[in-house]
């Protein structure tokens, strides 16, 4: 295969991913975007996690929200987790990485806030943990995934309320690339909804 194939084949496997995606996710990522829209105008936030490329999507996120998006609008309130070095490698180092998330949600979450938590594999056992932490300070979950959903969907760890939007693929390249179009289409949601 030359390079241009192999080019050619990763713009072709990426198509055929978000083609698969858009045939399983719109009610999901609808009922994503309206869950944040409520917590926001209830004057909640949404704290937002996720490991190496999966942290990256988590602070894009963010970014747009605090920011803006694609239209000059007042900030909106969220936090990206994995932002601040210091309490991180604290919680690392006199605990353990498993409880970044977690012992920073059980600080700041609130009843009503919204947990996005971004992991490819659905394995990540800080995610995990956060996801336990969001349930027990009382916050709706929203946990972007792919492959088989793995330990968050083998062991019923969200609620009914929760909203998990898993992509349907193996590959982690092609599994980032659709979790960015849907943080993008929950930042368009969000706007529409609350300022038309």
């Amino acid at each position: 295969m030359s390079l241009q194939e192999r080019i050619y084949q990763h713009f072709t496997d990426s198509i055929q991913t978000k083609h698969d995606a858009l045939e399983s996710l719109p009610n999901s990522i609808e009922l994503a975007g309206q869950a944040i829209v409520q917590s926001l105008l209830n004057n909640g936030k949404v704290l937002t996690c996720g490991n190496g490329g999966s942290a990256g999507d988590a602070q894009h996120f963010s970014s747009e929200m605090l920011n803006r998006f694609e239209r000059e609008r007042p900030s909106l309130p969220a936090i990206a987790l994995s932002t601040d070095t210091s309490t991180l490698t604290s919680i690392a180092n006199d605990y353990s990485y498993d409880e970044v998330f977690s012992k920073q949600i059980r600080a700041l979450g609130q009843a009503g806030d919204i947990l996005l938590a971004y992991t490819t594999s659905g394995n990540s056992k800080n995610i995990v943990s956060a996801i336990s932490a969001a349930h027990d300070r009382e916050m709706l979950v929203i946990v972007i995934t792919g492959k088989d959903g793995g330990t968050i969907a083998a062991n019923d760890l969200l609620q009914d309320s929760d909203i998990e939007l898993r992509v349907p693929s193996n590959s982690t390249a092609r599994i980032q690339e659709v979790h960015l179009l849907i943080t993008h289409c929950l930042c368009d949601l969000i706007d529409f909804q609350l300022f038309g």
